[in-house]
């Protein structure tokens, strides 16, 4: 499959591919953390900008917002090589915890690598 990503991206869909699934899960975790952080932040400023104009703000809002566009595509990627390995990536898989600020993974859904470098499913 080609993937052309929209934004500029730390790493292409070809080596996402490489990754262990470990790795991909937890980078989904805090690149939806830092999302998270991302929005409440845009929130305040547009509130801020909104009260009092002012150039900086507006600045950083513009910025922000191409900071969560990368970082959404990013999250659509590794989901994509997810999909690929077999691992379902559904909202419920994914999403955080209301109770906590960190995100769990529905244990059951990652497959374990075995000792003789398979995957146990």
């Amino acid at each position: 499959m080609n993937y052309t990503p929209r934004y500029s991206q730390p790493f292409t869909l070809e080596q996402a591919r490489l990754l262990d699934v470990p790795i991909i899960v937890e980078e989904i975790y805090r690149l939806q953390n830092s999302l998270k952080l991302l929005g409440a932040t845009q929130q305040e400023l547009k509130e801020a900008i909104a009260e009092s104009p002012d150039p900086e703000f507006s600045q950083a809002l513009e910025e922000n917002d191409q900071t969560i566009g990368s970082q959404q595509e990013r999250v659509s990627m590794l989901k994509m090589v997810l999909t690929e390995k077999g691992i379902p990536t559904g909202p419920l898989n994914f999403d955080p915890e209301p109770s906590s600020n960190q995100s769990h993974v529905n244990d059951q859904s990652i497959p374990r690598e075995t000792d003789d470098g398979g995957i146990d499913l």
